[in-house]
């Protein structure tokens, strides 16, 4: 019989993709790290994929169509598709991110209205 569901242990490393480990079928989510002075390493934008960062541990920025975000734990954002965004921690801080990736608009129920009471 086969599980409804999937399990793993995200190691504490630079980039754990969990894509393949958990078979998503709706989402891309990965687990990020930067050491302190760090930054990722290039420019990116997506052609059909906004993405949702959540800080979980340290502080940094992002650099988002020019613009500087400062970024701490607990902060959370939503970056449309077509904006180039960069992220960087702090000189003095590391950070550690999760990262959700989903198409744009295809959420169609979420919450109480995707759910089934039993």
């Amino acid at each position: 019989m086969a599980n409804n569901f999937d399990k793993i242990e995200a190691k504490n490393e630079a980039r754990v993709e969990l894509h393949d480990a958990l078979h998503l079928t709706g989402a891309e989510i990965s687990i990020n790290a930067l050491p302190k002075g760090a930054s990722v390493p290039f420019v990116h934008s997506h052609k059909q994929n906004e993405e949702i960062y959540g800080i979980l541990e340290g502080k940094g920025k992002a650099e988002i169509d020019g613009v500087t975000v400062p970024l701490k734990a607990g902060d959370w954002l939503r970056i449309s598709p077509v904006a180039k965004r960069r992220f960087f921690a702090a000189d003095d801080s590391a950070i550690r991110y999760i990262c959700i990736q989903v198409r744009t608009n295809s959420l169609e129920g979420y919450t109480a209205a995707d759910a089934t009471i039993e």
